[in-house]
């Protein structure tokens, strides 16, 4: 069974840090594009950053320069390092992948969410 399992979030006053991770288990031969989205209470989920395999990335203007993706691809993870994080960043922040299954399977889904909390 493939999924997307989270980790890392947690609470961290303004200013600080915290990387979160994204592990692909099941059988898969690798991630093709992950990418990370955050939904803060009563707002839309909005596209954070973005990953391929061949290591391109994509950040949202709010966190271009604070927040960097990456992708280990032996170990089928990825992470999103965030630094200098302000209250505007708490939300539940999600993982969505495109994993390669076989030589024409693909698979597409989410993570289970984590939290982050930010405060003052």
């Amino acid at each position: 069974q493939v999924q997307l399992v989270e980790s890392g979030g947690g609470l961290v006053q303004a200013g600080g840090s915290l990387r979160l991770s994204c592990a692909a288990s099941g059988n898969i031969l690798s991630i093709n594009t992950m990418r990370w989205y955050r939904q803060a209470p009563g707002k839309h989920r909005e596209l954070v950053a973005t990953i391929t395999r061949s290591g391109t990335t994509d950040y949202a203007d709010s966190v271009q320069g604070r927040f960097t993706v990456s992708l280990d691809n032996a170990r089928n993870t990825a992470y999103l390092q965030m630094n200098s994080l302000k209250p505007e960043a708490t939300a539940v922040y999600y993982c969505n992948a495109v994993l390669t299954l076989t030589s024409r399977l693909e698979w597409a889904g989410w993570g289970q969410g984590t939290q982050v909390t930010v405060s003052a």
